[in-house]
């Protein structure tokens, strides 16, 4: 799930708080905020300092939500990636030495 749904969920909706309220709690504009919420922006550690200011979650918990929901999107393609396993015995070949 993307990030921006939890705060959506457990700040604006928790707190009866509209887009645009949420937003001047947050110093935030209008656009930023709405751009998070619609998973068209991650949360930033900046943002994730705000949140955790206003809201009171702190801001390491947010920016793991961050990182979990990107590695898992990664993960999702990761057969697209091809890199091959590093050995000591290819980094000779290549004139670098293992260690």
């Amino acid at each position: 799930m993307h990030p921006g749904t939890t705060v959506r969920q457990d700040c604006l909706e928790k707190n009866g708080l509209s887009v645009t309220d949420a937003a001047r709690v947050l110093g935030v504009d209008r656009q930023t905020l709405s751009n998070l919420l619609n998973a068209r922006s991650g949360i930033s550690p900046e943002m994730a300092i705000r949140l955790e200011k206003a809201f009171g979650i702190p801001a390491r918990e947010w920016l793991m939500r961050q990182l979990d929901h990107e590695l898992a999107e990664v993960r999702q393609r990761a057969g697209d990636i091809n890199v091959e396993p590093f050995s000591t015995v290819k980094a000779s070949i290549y004139g670098r030495k293992g260690r």
